[in-house]
């Protein structure tokens, strides 16, 4: 792999984990960074997948470019799908004011 297809692998999974964050079901509980970093993992996953079953001959290929984005969009799916529900934030309970004794 090349260094333009290390960043082309980057770029794509990034763009990829987006955008699948967009279709997956129960979005919201799982954090940006999550979808970004799954989508550059399973980037990569596809580019080695494509170099390992002989799909490209060097530079761009489309079949690379298939995989990656297949990838991608099934592991954001899937971890958005395991991912654990977001809970709402408890506020500490404050303690009770004082009650100031009367004025004489």
């Amino acid at each position: 792999m090349t260094i333009g297809g290390l960043a082309a692998a980057v770029v794509l999974g990034a763009a990829v984990g987006v955008l699948g964050r967009l279709v997956a079901p129960d979005r919201e509980s799982m954090p940006v960074w999550l979808t970004i970093a799954v989508g550059i993992v399973a980037a990569f996953a596809g580019t080695g997948l494509a170099d390992a079953s002989g799909l490209t001959r060097g530079g761009w290929s489309l079949w690379e470019t298939v995989l990656q984005l297949a990838l991608a969009a099934a592991g954001v799916f899937l971890v958005a799908a395991l991912w654990p529900e977001r809970t709402p934030r408890r506020t500490p309970r404050r303690a009770p004011a004082r009650r100031r004794p009367p004025d004489r």
